[in-house]
């Protein structure tokens, strides 16, 4: 007995996908007709590497997922079949990682998988937004004009995901230089002033005393081989809590209430909540369905808890702005928005339209707050290079005065 996938399409002309196990392709399409059903196509799925995931990748970039996108729409487009435009980017991918994991893909739909089957063998490596809407182009038959859409969103992500960074990269230069320059006073040239202010023979002042214990500690091979032990240990321990749902709850409460960095992860995530939903729902994938894939998306914890009550409200049937009020993270204009999307009729476009201009919100926001971090951090430089100076100096002014 054989594993059959079929494409079918109901009296009412929906289509239905599934699988079943029979002797040969006739048993199926009795059993499809049987129930109703008319079928479209058939085909043995071969259990090759079935159930197992791609062996251990880091995650593609969406740089990179956009341009096999992007390649990938071109071909499908100008005619070529699934198999050969997978034989041609396995070839030209630049990537050596997503080549070696095209060329998995290739040879499992050679041995009669289906592309979206394929890939979600892959699902450690491919965000699942991916594999999601191949499945339903390949079902609607509208692969190519999901492939567009596809590039389309990755390249909005990926510029969303440079501008974070680029906006961050100033003030950790920054503050890179403040802790060398710190750490380079106390360790090399306050040392050296230890010696002459020993000899002086008269009491040190408090701030002298408390640079002389900092920098004695610093020195301290055995401070530093402990301090490096320490940080080593509670990056470990943080990095194991983060991975925990409760680890995940509360850090995100606490990015929350920090002010302007919490204001602007709302946007972050109405942003990504709202481009998934608005592609999903654009192909023709059913509201649930779109929330059930925008919960892995979104990558929060609270998010993805509050979309499991929104979809148990809406299949009571709830509309979809109320229960994600609930929620109570996304900013008022959103929940708003999506209300007089259901009013209107249409809800996929009055999302996109929520995603650009969070978009457009979050590069604004995010300019506003590293100019307010520069001078903050300037400040907290200068306050402790200050510090340094004046403790340095107070001795000696000290002792001219004794001999004055």
């Amino acid at each position: 007995m054989a594993s059959f996938a079929y494409t079918a399409k109901t009296s009412a002309g929906a289509i239905v996908t599934g699988k079943f196990d029979a002797n040969d392709v006739d048993n199926v399409v009795s059993f499809l007709r049987n129930k109703g059903l008319f079928p479209m196509d058939i085909k043995e799925v071969t259990a090759v590497r079935k159930g197992i995931t791609s062996k251990s990748r880091k995650r593609i970039s969406s740089n990179d997922l956009a341009i096999f996108c992007r390649q990938f729409y071109t071909m499908v487009n100008a005619g070529v079949s699934v198999i050969g435009c997978l034989d041609l980017l396995r070839k030209q991918t630049e990537n050596t990682k997503l080549a070696e994991l095209i060329n998995e893909v290739y040879d499992d739909v050679q041995k009669g998988n289906s592309l979206s089957e394929a890939l979600s063998l892959h699902s450690n490596t491919l965000p699942v937004i991916l594999i999601s809407m191949i499945e339903v182009g390949e079902v609607s038959g509208t692969l190519d004009m999901v492939l567009d859409k596809l590039a389309a969103h990755f390249i909005k992500e990926n510029r969303i995901r440079q501008k974070i960074k680029t906006a961050m990269m100033y003030p950790m230069i920054i503050g890179f230089i403040a802790v060398a320059v710190v750490i380079f006073m106390l360790a090399f040239v306050v040392p050296k002033f230890m010696s002459m202010f020993s000899s002086m023979g008269t009491g040190l002042p408090l701030p002298t005393k408390i640079l002389l214990g900092i920098s004695h500690t610093i020195s301290n091979i055995w401070f530093l081989i402990g301090a490096a032990s320490f940080i080593s240990v509670a990056y470990y321990l943080f990095s194991k809590f983060k991975r925990t749902v409760k680890g995940r709850l509360i850090i995100t409460g606490i990015i929350l209430k920090i002010p302007k960095v919490g204001k602007n992860y709302r946007k972050i995530l109405a942003s990504r909540f709202s481009r998934a939903l608005s592609l999903l729902l654009e192909t023709g994938v059913p509201l649930i369905q779109a929330l059930e894939v925008v919960e892995k998306v979104v990558n929060n914890q609270v998010v993805s808890d509050g979309l499991v009550k929104v979809k148990e409200e809406i299949k009571r049937g709830s509309s979809l702005a109320s229960p994600l009020e609930g929620i109570g993270i996304f900013p008022v204009m959103v929940t708003q928005m999506i209300s007089i999307g259901e009013e209107a009729g249409s809800l996929d476009e009055i999302i996109g339209k929520v995603a650009d201009f969070y978009d457009e919100e979050l590069d604004t926001s995010i300019s506003q707050l590293i100019s307010l971090i520069e001078p903050v951090m300037i400040l907290v430089l200068a306050l402790i290079v200050g510090f340094i100076v004046i403790a340095m100096i107070m001795p000696v002014f000290g002792m001219y005065k004794n001999m004055g």
